[in-house]
């Protein structure tokens, strides 16, 4: 059985010319004729060359990985019985789903709150994330949870104020930050500002503690989707050159007077722009922590991806001595914006056998007293289903599970559909619900009363449509942990998983489905 899908993808906007006669180990036709335009990624690479590298068409699309893992969170099932209820009381009265309390507390002072269990782990300065940013910012103040502003978002503002090589005043990364405060409620939720090498050099989260007012920033150690900087393309000749000038790396080099010519007559459409690589060492990193502390930071986070188990553990161990307050942990295959496409899906750490390692070491440490920070899984979450699983596999150190492309498409989603409105061109998929937001939103009659007639009128319809997806998300967690009797995260754990296959125990440690209960069923039987 072939696990990747080669030389052929809709990420690329390629295809074989014989779809059902491919050489599997190659991905290319079993017979490749001359003469053929090129439809195949070899082909379009051979006139397109590195663009071909990265899914298209870049800027509208939010991407993830095609490959199928030996094992994924489709191969657990959740368990349920029906004797008693943790976190209420056992009454069928009581006991009922919209009674479980999904709150959750977290930092060392347990001063964050969240409403729901999950976050948008870092999403910077791709097109998607910023022409999605108001649904996103103002969507998730209103449902309480946590926004990452991810990296580089300074740098590409071509308003940034920089002055010796730090940032003293930006546009875009201020419209992020309030965008999200002014609609925060009851101090619910957070707003973190994340930061890369590249960041870290123009001091970017100085200047979001100092003049912004943040109170939580994240280190960086890469994503689920890639293992090298962040990448984006520019169309702007100016644009690329502010950049290379402000010491990105910008392929072709924009400031070559080819390489102008050959952009002036056509012959390339766009720039590439890349971040550094970090280069983390435990003295570095405990250096960086203490002087954003000093900085005035309340709370600091640690984002590393799918790196390999060295990297885990350091990760998790850095995290425990400098008494970090989240520690994320990104599964391969994940991506918001424009990773390689080959990297995207052949590197990494699966997010299965990933999380297992991270509960194994966090679990450690533990056992000897040290540490824990809350942690927070991600890696193609998008429903209510696999929040569940990843809280359970994770228990109890995993506090939130993070979620960026789903949220993305959401906010799309209800953008879309307000251009539809205000255009009068409801396509019928959608006119059947009606023909205004507070038909068509399900949420809409909550929102308008708890806002107001006048607030409700100014949200934008991409944070109506990420609400409503949280909102459902909400309800169908609920149900699930009240099918598992449990009432509250804090009794979550690993029991509440079987492993359908024995690959799937033996990989997480969670007892194969044909196991589970086994010495509970002796005592009933046999009494």
């Amino acid at each position: 059985m072939s696990l990747s899908r080669v030389n052929a993808s809709a990420a690329t906007l390629t295809k074989n010319r014989t779809e059902d006669s491919i050489v599997p180990n190659s991905g290319m036709c079993v017979t490749c004729v001359d003469g053929c335009i090129g439809m195949c990624e070899i082909g379009k690479s051979a006139y397109r060359g590195h663009e071909v590298i990265y899914p298209q068409p870049f800027g509208v699309i939010t991407t993830a990985a095609e490959k199928v893992y030996p094992v994924d969170y489709s191969h657990f099932n959740i368990m349920g019985g029906v004797v008693g209820a943790k976190g209420i009381e056992a009454d069928s009265d009581k006991a009922v789903f919209p009674n479980v309390d999904l709150e959750v507390k977290f930092g060392h002072d347990n001063g964050l709150k969240f409403r729901l269990p999950w976050i948008i782990p870092g999403i910077g300065s791709t097109d998607i994330a910023k022409n999605n940013w108001e649904g996103l910012a103002i969507g998730t103040a209103l449902a309480g949870t946590g926004l990452t502003i991810g990296e580089n978002v300074v740098g590409m503002d071509v308003e940034s104020v920089i002055k010796d090589g730090r940032v003293v005043d930006t546009v875009d990364l201020k419209r992020r930050v309030n965008l999200f405060k002014d609609n925060q409620i009851d101090g619910y939720g957070a707003i973190i500002v994340q930061a890369n090498v590249e960041d870290t050099r123009l001091g970017t989260q100085e200047y979001a503690i100092s003049e912004l007012g943040v109170d939580v920033v994240e280190l960086k150690w890469g994503q689920g989707a890639k293992n090298i900087g962040g990448e984006v393309k520019v169309r702007d000749l100016k644009k690329a050159q502010m950049l290379y000038k402000r010491g990105y790396v910008v392929l072709p080099n924009p400031t070559d007077p080819n390489v102008i010519k050959a952009f002036e007559r056509g012959a390339f459409k766009e720039f590439e722009r890349h971040s550094r690589v970090g280069m983390v060492t435990e003295e570095s990193f405990d250096a960086r922590v203490e002087e954003l502390r000093k900085a005035g930071a309340k709370y600091i986070f640690l984002k590393s991806g799918a790196y390999r188990p060295y990297a885990l553990a350091q990760a998790i161990k850095y995290a425990s001595k400098n008494k970090l307050d989240l520690l994320t942990i990104d599964g391969a295959g994940g991506g918001t914006g424009m990773s390689p496409w080959r990297m995207m899906n052949e590197w990494g750490m699966p997010p299965v056998e990933l999380h297992t390692l991270t509960y194994q070491y966090a679990k450690r440490l533990a056992d000897r007293g040290e540490h824990v920070p809350a942690i927070c899984f991600a890696g193609g979450f998008t429903f209510e289903d696999q929040i569940f699983k990843g809280l359970a596999m994770g228990a109890p150190f995993v506090k939130l599970i993070g979620m960026a492309r789903s949220p993305i498409a959401a906010a799309m989603v209800g953008k879309t559909i307000g251009k539809t409105i205000d255009e009068h061109q409801l396509p019928v998929y959608v006119e059947r619900f009606g023909t205004t937001k507070d038909e068509i939103f399900v949420t809409a009659a909550d929102l308008r009363q708890e806002l107001g007639n006048d607030e409700f009128e100014k949200l934008p319809t991409g944070a109506i449509g990420l609400y409503t997806y949280y909102e459902r998300l909400a309800q169908g967690l609920r149900q699930l942990m009240a099918g598992s009797r449990k009432f509250a995260l804090e009794y979550m754990t690993r029991d509440d998983l079987a492993a359908l296959t024995p690959e799937a125990a033996d990989i997480s440690g969670i007892t194969y489905v044909m196991d589970v209960d086994k010495d509970l069923v002796n005592e009933v039987l046999d009494a």
